[in-house]
């Protein structure tokens, strides 16, 4: 009895190191994008600076799921909740560094990036809504709201095509903007790729609640 409470007690500490995380990395994403839409070049700088704690929390859950797996030999969803915790900390460890990726190009181009285009927003408008869902999913283990994740991630991806069409042509009729809309198609592919990784966290859920491996991408 002693043992499975200290197992609930450590998987606990393991969800709050999660949600977190995923914290810390929305606040990234928005402060990105706060960035980008201002040209503010501090604002930047301080989500590059900021990078370090979104790596020091992935080391620590690490570290919790390894240490779980050694001493309390967890079997069933207490296991799968563990590896989960694993991958879903992999997932947002590299939409940390697609936030910082997008805070590096402001950076690069400074005030020459030009005016942010509507359909950037428009993604990570719709990429922040599903982050959010996605970590209530993880929360309340509900698979249900996991799979919603596919339809949003769909949005998003036929977003992103349009706004590379809508690129394609402005770079066609002036091209001396071709310099500012590489970085914002950059951007683009920065959003979409966290969109991606959102859905491999509602692929956890789903993993965590039923044992199912499924493709919501």
């Amino acid at each position: 009895m002693q043992q499975r409470q200290h197992l609930d007690v450590a998987l606990r500490e393991l969800n709050l190191n999660v949600v977190k995380m995923g914290s810390a990395v929305q606040s990234a994403l928005r402060t990105a994008m706060e960035a980008l839409e201002r040209a503010d070049l501090a604002t930047a700088e301080a989500v590059v600076d900021g990078d370090e704690v979104v790596n020091r929390l992935q080391r620590e859950i690490e570290a919790q799921c390894i240490r779980l797996i050694a001493t309390q030999q967890p079997v069933a969803t207490d296991l799968r909740q563990i590896v989960a915790g694993l991958h879903i900390a992999t997932d947002l460890e590299r939409m940390g560094d697609n936030a910082v990726d997008i805070a590096k190009t402001v950076l690069r181009m400074g005030a020459d990036i030009g005016q942010t285009w509507a359909g950037i927003s428009h993604m990570a408008g719709r990429i922040d809504k599903m982050l959010s869902t996605a970590l209530n999913a993880y929360v309340e283990q509900d698979q249900q709201l996991a799979r919603e994740l596919a339809a949003e991630d769909d949005e998003v991806d036929h977003a992103y095509r349009r706004l590379l069409e809508e690129l394609l042509r402005s770079v066609i009729a002036d091209p001396n903007d071709a310099p500012a809309m590489m970085s914002q198609s950059f951007i683009a592919r920065h959003l979409e790729r966290i969109g991606d990784h959102v859905t491999n966290i509602g692929e956890s859920v789903i993993y965590i609640v039923s044992g199912e491996r499924s493709d919501l991408n």
